[in-house]
């Protein structure tokens, strides 16, 4: 007679960080699934793998805590293996072997094989685009380069990450396809830097000729692109997003700040009139196109000049999406030799006040699209609502759109048409055009 039901080995995978980090993950239960393990995403499981951040502070905090909770659940019996991977263990792998020894193992952002084979897993090199993928179905990322060769001062990535390689355009193309068959009906394309594809690959900056090849694979509606850069921006991508309807109206292009002398301090390559410039053109080119763009505040040496400047161009450039954080002295950046001087109050009140301004800035431009009719696709069902985006919003970050749930039914992952009813700052209400 048995005594003891013996658990069973189902591995939890962990996810914290951006984006990039969830694609990875996805990559990670693709291979274990593909070993025959038992693979879930952020359930009970009696092996854990916690995929870190190590960006900036509050990231490396939030991956140091998640590490000694299942620390604990593993000296109370709860869990049986804690293995540690991403960007903090490759940073930091030698600091945290000694801080936090009862981790079974590390592993770097590179060491995939590695990690699979401490599951119990073999590394099978002809999955392309197999992932189990943890998004809404209706979405997925597509990682089209990994790492950066952007020497920006105040970034720690190149040292997580090694230096900007591209993924072949035809690998790309097998798993878009295999996306689309399992329901995907937009794709995220993400990377360090999207504006470097295809550098390294073909001699040329290719990310056009990449959408000219996506936007061919049935079941995809919507192709969005986050994380360009300003510098060398290949303007032929403004072509094929103004002809082509998969390719939507939308940029997501961290500016970080625009005053000459931080933009200078910060390696960007650039100046407050090239970039001023260049966002012009992109709404000549474009101009129904939405910009999402994201700021730092606090940099060392940002003088309350510096942060005024920076105050009326956002008010002047009025965009569309906006984020702002403040700056984390990283060890080992180029910015990390200077003198972190701006105290956190000041930054905090600085970002403060910039968000203050793009509140009002996003509440107007959404008063404006009261009575217009868009695009929506359907991402969840929330509370009394449906909640939706249009193509000029992001998961997660940008505008929703809200959908009374008592007067219709609406599947999730299905496209509807919705003409706005009221709007709020960061949220629009709508009802199905019929």
């Amino acid at each position: 007679m048995r005594t003891k039901t013996l658990k069973k080995n189902r591995i939890n995978v962990v996810t914290l960080g951006c984006s990039k980090n969830v694609y990875d993950s996805e990559v990670l239960m693709g291979q274990l699934k593909a070993s025959g393990k038992d693979v879930v995403h952020e359930q009970e499981g009696n092996v854990v793998v916690i995929n870190t951040c190590g960006f900036i502070n509050n990231a490396k905090e939030e991956s140091v805590n998640t590490i000694l909770e299942f620390m604990q659940k593993k000296e109370a019996g709860e869990v049986d293996k804690v293995f540690v991977t991403g960007c903090l263990s490759e940073r930091y792998k030698p600091d945290l072997e000694k801080e936090i020894p009862n981790v079974d193992q590390y592993f770097g952002t590179t060491e995939l094989p590695g990690l699979l084979k401490a599951l119990g897993a073999d590394y099978k090199h002809e999955l392309i685009g197999e992932r189990l993928t943890t998004t809404p179905k209706n979405y997925a990322y597509l990682k089209i380069a990994e790492g950066c060769d952007r020497p920006c001062s105040f970034c720690a990535i190149p040292l997580m990450r090694g230096k900007h390689k591209s993924t072949p355009i035809e690998d790309l193309v097998i798993e878009a396809e295999k996306l689309a068959a399992s329901g995907v009906k937009e794709l995220i394309l993400i990377a360090q830097d999207l504006t470097y594809y295809g550098l390294d690959l073909y001699k040329k900056r290719n990310l056009a000729e990449l959408l000219e090849n996506l936007v061919k694979v049935e079941g995809i509606e919507w192709i969005r692109l986050h994380y360009a850069f300003p510098t060398g921006f290949p303007m032929d991508v403004l072509d094929i997003m103004k002809r082509e309807p998969k390719v939507c109206n939308y940029l997501d292009i961290p500016l970080q700040h625009i005053s000459d002398a931080i933009l200078k301090s910060m390696r960007r390559g650039t100046t407050q009139a090239k970039t001023t410039k260049l966002i012009e053109e992109f709404r000549a080119k474009v101009p129904e196109m939405t910009i999402r763009t994201t700021l730092i505040v606090g940099y060392p040496g940002e003088t309350e000049e510096d942060f005024q400047t920076l105050k009326q161009w956002v008010k002047d450039m009025r965009f569309e999406r906006l984020g702002c954080f403040t700056y984390s002295h990283e060890e080992n950046t180029h910015a990390y030799k200077l003198e972190d001087d701006v105290p956190e109050e000041v930054k905090m009140q600085r970002a403060n006040e910039i968000m203050e301004i793009q509140s009002q800035i996003s509440w107007e431009l959404n008063q404006a699209k009261i009575g217009q009719e868009f695009k929506v696709v359907i991402d969840r069902k929330e509370g009394n609502y449906f909640v939706g985006r249009t193509e000029f919003d992001s998961p997660d970050v940008d505008n929703e759109v809200l959908i009374d749930a008592s007067k219709v039914y609406l599947k999730t992952g299905e496209f509807t048409t919705i003409r706005v009813t009221e709007a709020e700052d960061f949220d629009l209400y709508g009802e199905v055009v019929s």
